[in-house]
């Protein structure tokens, strides 16, 4: 294990043990097992393909030898692959050669001349970086980000009716419930974790300039386009059948953008969170030994919501990149994307980093109920609206004007509002109606909002 405290990437250093479970799928040993399971399924259909008559068909028992090769990978064999790229300076050649090396060792080079045949790197890189991007948001992402979605919820469903003042342009609002405050955020994740969820990756596996003409020239005889369609699909992604060298990763700049948006909805919630913390009506459970700053000894600073505010928008600037610069290539290919793909890795690392963040701050919340019972109290001002929408329903010109010049700007306690009332030519039923409300009654409907799926 590298030293991490020499580490210059922070997820390889500070956040190591917190995204450790993404280095199966984004390391560069990982990369080298996805090039290699990609090679190993390409030579095994190619055996499988009756037209191609000197490649006979490979044993189920070789098949299952073969795939063990990059099912049972391990630091052995990514050593031994990174000690042939020092002589290829290709990694995907050394990929190649180290397949080789196994076939020769178990007894098979007759199959060494079919390794890679007819391909170009990018055949192997575009599939291999797709699997990297669909197994590691499949395996560890979406699980985390489920994770959190079920502890919004229970939020939301436990304080459905929790009365609190709402502020819109910063200053007292219409009172609004903390569940229903939740569910805003629950229901925006689960729209954006579905579409991530179902969005489909793209591959091809078609040559040099992404026409086949290598393999046409050896075998004209097999449709290679229902021959590559059938291959990529055995990866669950959707072929791509008209591309140039490089498959344009439109596919994959559609998830990095779906991620950028469910880690915009995040920075909104954590700051929410933040303001909450700041007014008080949430607090946050005192964990013994912890420093909250490092001079004023009564803080708990909410740095679990600052840390995953931080890191999600790190992220998006990461995938926002990636998405721009990998759908953009000189005409048939240039490598400038090459490098910055291997970095799709440290964009959901960082994301990965604000999901955790976030579940530690949600763990330790508290719902001050009374301090918020304490703010509505100070803002009897937030029934004008209500006051006025009955004036309206009484038939009174210029309700709005009315309210407004009582109120905008001035001091309201229970005692003024209901003066108020008395005075207003409305029916009696509203009258009374109007001053039985209080300021932590007037939700509407947000304890049903905040029950909905």
């Amino acid at each position: 294990m590298p030293d991490q405290l020499n580490s210059i990437s922070p997820l390889d250093g500070r956040y190591s043990k917190d995204v450790a479970v993404l280095s199966h799928y984004f390391s560069e040993s990982a990369l080298m097992r996805y090039r290699l399971q990609v090679e190993v399924e390409y030579l095994i259909a190619l055996s499988n393909e009756k037209k191609i008559a000197a490649l006979p068909p490979i044993p189920n028992t070789i098949q299952i030898t073969l795939r063990k090769l990059y099912e049972k990978f391990d630091s052995r064999a990514a050593r031994r692959i990174k000690k042939i790229e020092t002589q290829t300076n290709h990694d995907v050649k050394a990929i190649e050669q180290y397949f080789g090396e196994k076939l020769h060792k178990i007894n098979i080079s007759k199959f060494i001349p079919w390794v890679h045949f007819a391909l170009t790197s990018e055949d192997v890189n575009n599939i291999a970086y797709s699997l990297m991007w669909q197994d590691g948001i499949k395996y560890v992402y979406l699980p985390m980000l489920n994770t959190l979605q079920k502890e919004i919820k229970k939020l939301s469903r436990l304080y459905s009716s929790a009365a609190m003042l709402s502020l819109t342009h910063g200053q007292a609002a219409t009172p609004t419930t903390f569940g229903k405050e939740m569910t805003v955020f629950l229901r925006r994740m689960n729209r954006q974790a579905a579409m991530l969820k179902e969005q489909r990756l793209q591959g091809k596996i078609s040559g040099a300039t992404g026409t086949w003409a290598a393999h046409t020239v050896a075998y004209p005889g097999i449709d290679w386009i229902r021959f590559s369609n059938r291959f990529i699909k055995r990866f669950g992604l959707d072929p791509n059948p008209v591309t140039t060298q490089i498959e344009p990763h439109d596919s994959l700049a559609e998830s990095y953008h779906i991620l950028t948006r469910i880690n915009t909805i995040l920075i909104d919630f954590t700051r929410d969170m933040w303001l909450y913390i700041s007014r008080a009506i949430l607090g946050q459970k005192k964990i013994t030994g912890e420093t909250g700053s490092s001079t004023m000894p009564h803080k708990i600073n909410p740095i679990n919501f600052e840390n995953a505010e931080g890191n999600c928008g790190l992220a998006n600037a990461v995938l926002n990149h990636l998405a721009s610069k990998l759908t953009v290539s000189r005409m048939q290919r240039d490598l400038s994307g090459s490098t910055v793909i291997r970095n799709q890795g440290v964009a959901l690392g960082h994301s990965f980093v604000g999901l955790n963040n976030l579940l530690k701050g949600l763990d330790r919340i508290t719902i001050n109920q009374e301090n918020m019972i304490a703010e509505l109290d100070n803002h009897w001002e937030v029934l004008a609206e209500a006051i006025q929408t009955i004036l309206r329903k009484n038939g009174q010109q210029g309700a709005y004007n009315k309210l407004k010049n009582l109120t905008r700007g001035n001091y309201l306690d229970q005692e003024t509002i209901h003066k108020l009332i008395s005075d207003l030519n409305i029916t009696t039923d509203d009258k009374n109606n109007l001053l039985k409300l209080t300021p932590a009654d007037y939700t509407g409907l947000a304890h049903k909002l905040a029950q909905l799926k």
